[in-house]
């Protein structure tokens, strides 16, 4: 069946982004094309549960984002932050609880659910999850040649270029993924997952062994994505310095259980002794 001709090629709704990207202007995300109302949360977690044998990982978590919000998820290493990202990809299934993205419940779907969520969004793993035989172009064309319906060469090879331009990684094009530092992985790897053009983004410890420029960078186009594109991103993060810059709302583990959740001012002033410390320790500086 022919699509229709009022429906919009998969180039447009990518390079309207890209223009409002690139203008440097910020928009109020009420006022985006398209942006609904203020409603029920975009994710839910509720009472959520999971163990790996003897070990329970995450015990009672509950969370919501609303569309538009960047949660930032904190914790020691080893309390579950990673964990909840790959439950509401579906790669987990939680013991107890529901996750619920837009209203619907995808604890239950079968692989096929699942991959439509996973068209809604998409993950940018710690190691950047690159395909190794294939060049930094060819990694970021990969979603628009699989999902871009009849999107002429000339045409993604453009939107690949304006891609890879945002990230600044224009020098490394050609490059293999194991020739690129940490950063550079990451940063190819949040170009890939924008050609998917996602509604939620996921960022796994996005500044984890990358320099502060590249970090600073990373930082940056999560925060325009949010004011210019009112994308909706869950970042999971040991680095304090970096939830401030992004934070609407912070989820807080520890041992395995939500201790806080709420506004990032609530967090910074809260009183709680575990959150006390994890501040604490985070703006201690050692001594060189």
């Amino acid at each position: 069946m022919a699509d229709s001709p009022n429906q919009p090629e998969p180039l447009e709704p990518l390079a309207a982004d890209l223009d409002v990207l690139e203008s440097g202007e910020e928009t109020d995300q009420e006022s985006l094309p398209g942006a609904p109302p203020p409603g029920p949360p975009l994710i839910v977690f509720k009472h959520v549960s999971i163990g790996f044998g003897d070990r329970m990982v995450l015990e009672d978590v509950s969370f919501t984002v609303r569309r538009g919000e960047t949660l930032c998820i904190l914790g020691r290493s080893g309390v579950g932050k990673s964990v909840s990202l790959r439950l509401l990809m579906g790669f987990l299934k939680p013991d107890a609880g529901t996750i619920v993205v837009d209203g619907q419940e995808i604890t239950c779907l079968d692989e096929e659910g699942l991959r439509a969520i996973r068209r809604r969004i998409t993950m940018v793993f710690q190691n950047g999850a690159l395909f190794d035989s294939l060049s930094v172009r060819e990694n970021v064309a990969f979603p628009l040649r699989e999902h871009g319906g009849s999107l002429a060469d000339d045409q993604i090879d453009s939107l690949v270029e304006r891609l890879i331009a945002l990230v600044g990684a224009e020098d490394v094009v050609d490059d293999l993924p194991a020739s690129l530092s940490t950063g550079r992985k990451r940063a190819v790897a949040i170009a890939r997952a924008l050609a998917a053009q996602p509604e939620i983004v996921l960022y796994d410890e996005p500044t984890t062994m990358v320099d502060p420029l590249i970090a600073r960078r990373l930082g940056n186009l999560i925060q325009r994505l949010k004011t210019q594109l009112g994308y909706t991103s869950i970042v999971v993060t040991h680095d304090m310095r970096f939830a401030e810059s992004l934070a609407d709302k912070v989820l807080f583990l520890d041992g395995g259980r939500a201790s806080f959740f709420g506004p990032l001012r609530g967090f910074m002033n809260s009183q709680d002794p575990h959150i006390r410390e994890f501040l604490t320790l985070d703006a201690y500086v050692f001594p060189v």
